[in-house]
């Protein structure tokens, strides 16, 4: 666990939400009180968008959740941009920025910085290969993307109601969702009635639920939300990439360092790996990583292991000698998902 103090702080607090949030346990009262008035005001920001929404100039598919964090997007982005590329699509992908300070729309470069334009964006134009815009106006992407492509993926979309789109493609986490309750009590961002203008709803899980899919308790585990077909998509992991340090063979044992959401499904990922983790670092999703962090991280003397989203904050302050490691992925999807996102905006 971190142990300098305002992050470590931040980090126990992170994770003691994340771990009510996906128990069975109903949540406190206050919690749940507060939970109601998100409800309204959401209610009534979500409609307000609606009315003001706007029809981008080219075909449009929004991969969105209904859970905060953790259900698999940034991968499956990745994953959809290589299909609609095979095809022929030149798409672009608009990104919120989350963990990065632009408001503006910037179209992303080989120099763009992470804690401007957040750490998604710059891995997405990292393994992507193709425009990325980032920026809070998404509605101003829209029009610069039409410059750069003809079809946009509008990455975190299904909150995003001020643009319209043709596929709205709906992620949700093997797990579920959570306790089912609304933000600050759950995970929920909107109420589950919501799902039901999902075009598509993708279960995303890992490589270890992939394997055990005909286990009949995971089958209850993941039972299905809606009425219409739901389909699967998993994130597997692949072989450990080293980034830094002298050249090594992959350890077997290390120290995990990330800030992402539910980090466990990382060190399980890594477990999976025949790695045994002895030191956990672990930060609030989008953390902006310190030398200090760093410092207190490689004191541990153990070769560290990462994320690809958090290595791109890491790589440039990350000590020349010191092992760094990337765990990195990859994707396999359910018979005919891609074609019927196909279907939807043809």
């Amino acid at each position: 666990m971190a142990t300098n103090s305002k992050p470590a702080l931040m980090s126990r607090l992170h994770l003691k939400i994340e771990k009510m949030w996906w128990s069975h346990d109903k949540p406190p009262a206050y919690l749940r009180a507060i939970s109601h008035v998100y409800k309204v005001i959401s209610h009534y920001n979500l409609k307000s968008r609606k009315k003001r929404a706007f029809s981008p100039m080219l075909a449009m598919i929004s991969v969105g959740n209904l859970t905060a964090g953790g259900s698999g997007k940034t991968p499956f982005v990745i994953w959809l941009t290589e299909k609609l590329k095979k095809e022929g699509y030149k798409p672009v992908i608009i990104s919120r920025g989350d963990g990065g300070k632009t408001r503006i729309p910037q179209l992303l470069n080989h120099e763009s910085d992470p804690l401007t334009v957040g750490d998604e964006a710059v891995l997405l134009y990292q393994k992507c290969g193709c425009p990325v815009i980032a920026g809070r106006d998404r509605v101003r992407a829209s029009r610069m993307a039409a410059e750069y492509g003809d079809v946009i993926i509008l990455d975190d979309g299904f909150q995003y109601r001020q643009l319209e789109r043709l596929c709205d493609i709906v992620l949700i986490p093997e797990e579920g969702i959570g306790n089912a309750h609304l933000i600050p009590a759950g995970p929920l961002r909107e109420p589950v009635e919501a799902l039901e203008r999902a075009d598509l709803i993708v279960r995303t899980a890992s490589s270890d639920h992939k394997e055990k899919k005909s286990d009949t308790n995971l089958h209850d585990k993941i039972k299905s939300l809606t009425t219409n077909k739901e389909w699967r998509w998993w994130s597997i992991e692949d072989q450990l990439t080293q980034i830094a340090g002298k050249k090594s063979t992959p350890p077997k044992l290390a120290t995990a360092l990330t800030a992402i959401a539910r980090p466990q499904r990382f060190i399980q990922s890594i477990e999976r790996l025949g790695i045994h983790i002895k030191n956990k670092q672990l930060f609030p999703d989008h953390h902006p990583f310190s030398k200090t962090d760093i410092a207190l991280t490689t004191d541990l003397n153990n070769p560290v292991i990462t994320t690809s989203k958090d290595a791109v904050k890491l790589q440039n302050i990350w000590p020349d000698k010191q092992e760094l490691w990337v765990l990195e992925q990859r994707s396999e999807a359910e018979s005919g998902l891609f074609e019927m996102i196909q279907k939807q905006i043809t």
